[in-house]
This record gives C-alpha cells, sequence and structure tokens, in this order.
C-alpha cells in the first residue's frame, strides 16, 4: 500500500531504539524495569536513612527561650508564645529582609521558601501552627505580604530581645510546655529544601535543576549557577536582570518589569 503525505510513515526498528541526543537511551520496557528495580533499592536505603536522621532529630536536646518576649504582627506586639496559636509545636520560617528596598529587591530565595507553604492545613491537623519571622519593620514587612498574597502569619523581629532559632534564611521548630517555650531544632541552606517540594520533583526530571553542580550524563542541557530561576522577567525568562523579579510575583497585580532591584546583588 502506498503511503500518503497524510500517514504517518512506522518508524524502522533502528529508528525506534535510536537514542536522541542528549537523552538517556532507549530500551525495552523489561530493560527499564529492571534499571527501574535497581534504582529503587538505593531510593529505599535513602529513606530508611532518611528516617534514622528523623528519629536522631527527634531526640536533640533542646533549648529553653523567653516565650514573653514579643514580635510584631498586624495586631502590634504579641508575646512569641502566642505564635503557637494554642498549639503545642511551631514551625517558622524566618525570611531575609532589605530594609527600604521594593517588592522586587526582596530576597529571592526566601520568597520562593515562603511560596511554598501558602497553607499550613496538614500541619494544623497534626497540632503544628506555622509563622515567618523577619528582620524588617512591620510597616514594609504588612505591605509586602499584602503584595504577595501571603495567607500565612508574619511577624518582625526587627526589635525582639530574644533571639528566636537560628538567623534569618533558617527554619526553626518548636515546642511550648504550658507557658515554657523550648527551640529543638533549626536548619539552613539545602537543610531549607525540605520546606520547597519543586526541588524534590525536579531531581525527579531527566533534566533535574538545571545547575551547573548537578553530575548530569553527557549531552544533557548544560547546567546554570544554582538558583538560576529563581527570578525572572516579564517573558518568564530566568535572569538576574533590572527588569526581573522574584519568580512569584509575576501573578501579583502590578508586578511589571523594573528599572532596578532596589538592592545590590542576589542574595542566594
Amino acid at each position: 500500500m502506498t503511503t500518503t503525505p497524510d500517514q504517518p510513515t512506522a518508524p524502522t526498528p533502528d529508528q525506534a531504539g535510536a537514542t536522541p541526543s542528549g537523552r538517556p537511551p532507549v530500551v525495552g520496557m523489561a530493560a527499564w524495569r529492571a534499571a527501574r528495580d535497581e534504582l529503587l533499592v538505593r531510593e529505599k536505603a535513602h529513606t530508611r536513612e532518611g528516617d534514622a536522621i528523623a528519629a536522631a532529630r527527634r531526640r536533640l536536646p533542646m533549648a529553653e527561650l523567653d516565650g514573653t518576649a514579643e514580635v510584631v504582627g498586624p495586631d502590634g506586639p504579641v508575646p512569641f508564645l502566642d505564635l503557637f496559636e494554642d498549639r503545642d509545636e511551631l514551625v517558622v520560617y524566618q525570611h531575609m529582609w532589605y530594609d527600604g528596598a521594593p517588592h522586587q529587591g526582596q530576597c529571592e530565595g526566601c520568597t520562593m521558601a515562603a511560596w511554598h507553604l501558602r497553607d499550613a492545613v496538614y500541619l494544623n491537623a497534626r497540632g503544628v501552627s506555622f509563622a515567618v519571622l523577619t528582620t524588617g519593620p512591620w510597616d514594609e514587612v504588612a505591605a509586602y505580604v499584602a503584595f504577595m498574597g501571603y495567607t500565612q502569619p508574619w511577624y518582625s523581629v526587627r526589635d525582639a530581645a530574644e533571639p528566636f532559632g537560628g538567623g534569618m534564611g533558617h527554619l526553626s521548630c518548636f515546642l511550648r510546655d504550658g507557658d515554657r517555650v523550648f527551640l529543638t531544632y533549626t536548619t539552613t541552606g539545602r537543610g531549607n529544601e525540605a520546606f520547597s517540594g519543586s526541588f524534590a520533583l525536579l531531581d525527579m526530571t531527566p533534566h533535574g535543576r538545571g545547575e551547573s553542580w548537578e553530575d548530569n550524563p553527557e549531552g544533557r542541557p548544560e547546567g546554570q549557577h544554582p538558583c538560576w530561576y529563581w527570578r525572572s522577567d516579564a517573558d518568564g525568562n530566568a535572569t538576574w536582570g533590572p527588569t526581573s523579579r522574584p519568580a512569584p510575583q509575576w501573578t501579583r497585580p502590578g508586578a511589571t518589569p523594573v528599572d532596578t532591584l532596589g538592592r545590590q546583588g542576589p542574595c542566594h
């Protein structure tokens, strides 16, 4: 039968098994399942080691803090104890801040982290509250929170006498026993990745995060500097140029290209 231009031509056996340039090798389903099962052994070992680390984390000692120390939120100064919202546990993200910077000039890494937990319903169901702390003056913080559309509680620790957890850019956990407050855990850097589910999903994809430090097979797209996609221009191109913003800002009303970040350099 003669093939017309409108009819697709079936691939030859050689074409069916050919590997496109810069792609994983093409194999049959049985070979794919065997390779997948082999990797699964390592993944399960990784999961079990993560469980063991979590068990050790739960056995860390804790440090008592002053639960009466005041932070500033939408209702004015409140004791840190109020952030628990009558629950026994509290997780906070400590958001970096650039005084006087416009919205596009605030920390893109912290913006990414805070954007990933806009609803703490599953934490709350487990008896855990969530809040964001920052060192910014409350009037600036309140405007930023409104612009971003964040729904979780934010507080300024600018004038707080008590240091809560680690520094800015940290994720910290607290335990309450009546009116007593204890710091149980804090992490930063890649430890914060537990907060950003997008990282775990990107790590499952063939091209990964697209960062230069990753161990990728030859022929894959060349990696760029870490966190290169945290900012983008109006067309969605990852860039640290003068018309860029933290990526989540482009869904906000009034998020137009800009002339300056309002501060010097990236903070990743």
